[in-house]
């Protein structure tokens, strides 16, 4: 589980083929373990170690690999190149890197998975005095999830939605994460991993048709009670 809120940015150093996925070798500024000193069951989770989580431009992808100091090694699947941006990675690339969260962190952003809904289009950006405005164009199937002052992932950083008009939406960067990620930097046309809020989909699924008979819906919602006016 994520924030939204980008620790770092990585750069790609290497990829390779790995049957219908590939590997990635990221070098960033978070502190890389020797290996068996730090990641998952280890006492020490405050350096890159195996098995750790670690959201690149949005991916939730596995540290299988560590390089200490500072390189790191993740694998990705057919299907998160065919649903990310990971498979047009080239080496040299710059990423957005973030760890897991710890309880007891602050969500500064939103709760997010680290599993990409889709690919957006950068439709337009422009650098206004207080912000980079940045209008995307998102796959028609997530259009329902888009709302107003709702929340959004753009390559792994937590936005706000400010409007939308069909399957596009407009979010304004701060100066500082502007400057601070690769949003700034858009342009017209660019590709973007998209995740939109986690609460709205698990509702749709609630509320959706189920094989269920004790689901939630709508008419068992109004069996229980809810929605009549109570004197």
């Amino acid at each position: 589980m994520f924030s939204g809120i980008i620790e770092t940015i990585g750069t790609v150093v290497s990829v390779a083929p790995r049957g219908n996925g590939r590997t990635l070798v990221i070098r960033s500024a978070l502190p890389v373990a020797p290996a068996g000193e730090a990641g998952v069951g280890r006492a020490d989770r405050e350096r890159v170690g195996l098995g750790d989580s670690i959201a690149c431009n949005g991916v939730c992808l596995t540290v299988e690999a560590v390089s200490p100091p500072d390189r790191f090694t993740v694998a990705a699947g057919a299907e998160t190149l065919a649903r990310t941006t990971a498979g047009a990675l080239r080496v040299g690339d710059a990423l957005h890197l973030e760890r897991a969260l710890r309880l007891g962190d602050r969500l500064d952003g939103h709760i997010v998975a680290g599993h990409v809904d889709g690919l957006g289009t950068v439709h337009h950006s422009q650098r206004a005095r207080e912000s980079v405005v940045i209008e995307i164009d998102a796959p028609a199937a997530l259009s329902r999830y888009l709302a107003e002052k709702g929340s959004i992932t753009v390559d792994g950083v937590s936005l706000t939605v400010n409007r939308v008009e069909g399957r596009r939406f407009r979010v304004g960067v701060v100066p500082y994460t502007a400057d601070e990620t690769r949003l700034g930097g858009l342009r017209p046309g660019d590709a973007v991993n998209l995740e939109v809020d986690l609460i709205a989909r698990y509702v749709e699924r609630l509320l959706g048709p189920s094989d269920d008979a004790a689901g939630l819906s709508a008419a068992r919602m109004r069996a229980l009670g809810y929605g009549r006016a109570h004197t």
